[in-house]
């Protein structure tokens, strides 16, 4: 009863954490082609009137702003501002800094020392895990997602002997997670020794 519970509640945050942040991005446009659309009626007006033109100008209107950002924010200064306001607003949301790394390893652009991919001696088990930092004294912190589910689980800190590092994409052990464990013969093939 209680595995049935633990996947239950894995599962519906698993769920939010990806539902959650796409709703209220369309939420965020939606708002924003509403807050547009007194600028760009008398453009609307132009266009055939079977054309939904005000929603469609508003809506590219949008999305030429979010270019500029983006384009703004892929300069030098840019990316400087990005970052105070991440350190200044962002990291202070809770979880905020968890899901961008993992994000970010998703895209392949993470750092290649956080969430490195490992099995992880829990008891006497290997559990699939991430390394996500080391001590100086040669411990680690490790992420031990819960199955199916890699968005939820339990953070270790575990000496250098139980854990093993694996030469494996992130990708690829997020997979094998989210499939229950298959294809976790292939982890342990690539242990480090």
């Amino acid at each position: 009863m209680k595995r049935l519970f633990n996947f239950i509640v894995a599962s519906l945050v698993a769920g939010l954490l990806i539902v959650a942040p796409l709703y209220l991005a369309l939420l965020l446009m939606l708002k924003a082609m509403a807050s547009l659309a007194r600028i760009v009626k008398p453009f609307a007006g132009l266009l055939p009137e079977w054309l939904p033109a005000e929603r469609l100008l508003s809506l590219l209107l949008v999305l030429l702003i979010c270019f500029f950002i983006g384009a703004a924010a892929r300069t030098r200064s840019g990316r400087a501002l990005m970052e105070k306001l991440e350190r200044s607003f962002f990291e202070r949301i809770p979880g905020y800094a968890v899901i961008r790394s993992m994000t970010q390893r998703l895209a392949g652009k993470g750092d290649e020392t956080e969430w490195k991919p490992a099995l992880v001696e829990i008891e006497d088990a290997l559990v699939p895990g991430f390394i996500i930092e080391e001590f100086d004294d040669g411990r680690y912190t490790c992420f031990i997602p819960s199955v199916p589910t890699p968005f939820a689980g339990a953070v270790y800190v575990l000496d250098r002997e139980r854990v093993h590092p694996l030469d494996v994409p992130f990708t690829q052990a997020i997979r094998s997670v989210s499939r229950w464990g298959s294809g976790c013969k292939e982890l342990v093939a690539t242990m480090q020794r």
